[in-house]
């Protein structure tokens, strides 16, 4: 298990810089999630970390040894990929052993870790099948356990639930978070999807355009977001954004109010149409507009009777509305001294 630190660690790629000057503190034994949008260099600096980049600037320390120039192999991580890249030609016993025998390591100790993480990762009933023979829950678990068995200082993961359906990817997320917990190992993982990041993270970390936005816990981010950039990203359904007179009741520039902080009322302080409706089963998302042509989205029961073109009206605590300044950043609450 490790910390992992870097300070000041700068990429470019000629004129683009990829990573800028990134400061953070990656804790022993957390999961820690790398999540923004594409471009956002999030990928880059997971390759950093391994290794698999050079840095231009900067330290990155484990156990506090800078090895921003060290080769990934004497890094001691282990790196779990969007593609599976299974040795097609070999069974899941030779896929999951096959770092450990380029190490010469014992046939009998690889024998031993093989089996060990095999049964971890319920792979034991297959470990003599090729990977063609596998379904892509399957062929994720090798990957995953081809990265256990070398008992690595942290764990690498980019993107590694992208190529699955909807169904795996809610139970993988269960799997490789569950790993993690049991092993207490670190790890650090990449992903454009905000859900995955809230459901499986520690600690997320919000980056764009190469710099980080903000980093805490997921509510904490969901809660207090420092801007509009991260206020916007966090959350699905979007966070809704009003400007005009709407953000001037509250002396700001732009407000924000989360979807499920609509509540339909009668006499509401929003007036608006109802556009459309998404009817997802258990809940509905009413798209709306106000007078002024802002669109709003509500999350709100299924069993609420709502049609198109129908007038409907919200209310929001104010205690749930997020202010935004002129230049994006969140605006603070006074403080009273009383």
């Amino acid at each position: 298990m490790s910390d992992i630190v870097l300070e000041g660690v700068s990429k470019r790629f000629a004129d683009h810089a990829a990573s800028d000057q990134i400061d953070l503190v990656i804790p022993d034994g957390k999961f820690t999630v790398l999540v923004g949008p594409s471009g956002c260099g999030k990928t880059t600096l997971l390759r950093l970390i391994a290794g698999l980049e050079d840095v231009d600037e900067g330290r990155l320390l484990i156990d506090g040894v800078d090895m921003a120039h060290t080769a990934p192999v004497a890094r001691g991580l282990a790196m779990v990929f969007q593609s599976y890249a299974l040795y097609p030609h070999m069974s899941v016993r030779a896929n999951l052993g096959f770092a450990l025998m380029v190490k010469r390591t014992p046939k009998a100790e690889i024998a031993r870790r093989v089996e060990h993480v095999a049964k971890m990762l319920d792979l034991e009933k297959l470990l003599d099948r090729k990977p063609a023979a596998l379904s892509g829950g399957q062929r994720q678990r090798v990957a995953i356990g081809r990265a256990l068995v070398r008992e690595p200082k942290a764990f690498l993961f980019d993107e590694p639930l992208s190529n699955l359906d909807a169904s795996l990817r809610t139970q993988m997320r269960f799997e490789i978070r569950r790993l993690q917990q049991e092993l207490g190992i670190t790890a650090v993982y990449v992903t454009h999807d905000q859900g995955e990041a809230m459901t499986m993270a520690d600690n997320i970390v919000v980056l764009r355009a190469g710099r980080i936005e903000q980093v805490g816990a997921p509510l904490e981010i969901y809660r207090r977001p420092v801007n509009r950039f991260v206020a916007g990203f966090i959350g699905s359904p979007q966070m809704n954004f009003l400007g005009g007179p709407h953000a001037g009741r509250y002396d700001a520039a732009t407000i924000g109010i989360r979807p499920e902080h609509l509540t339909v009322a009668a006499d509401g302080a929003l007036p608006c149409v109802v556009r459309t409706i998404e009817h997802l089963g258990s809940e509905a998302l009413i798209h709306a507009e106000t007078g002024d042509g802002s669109k709003l989205i509500a999350r709100v029961s299924e069993n609420l009777q709502v049609a198109v073109g129908q007038n409907i009206a919200f209310n929001v605590d104010p205690g749930c509305v997020h202010r935004f300044g002129a230049d994006g950043n969140v605006i603070p609450e006074q403080k009273s001294d009383i």
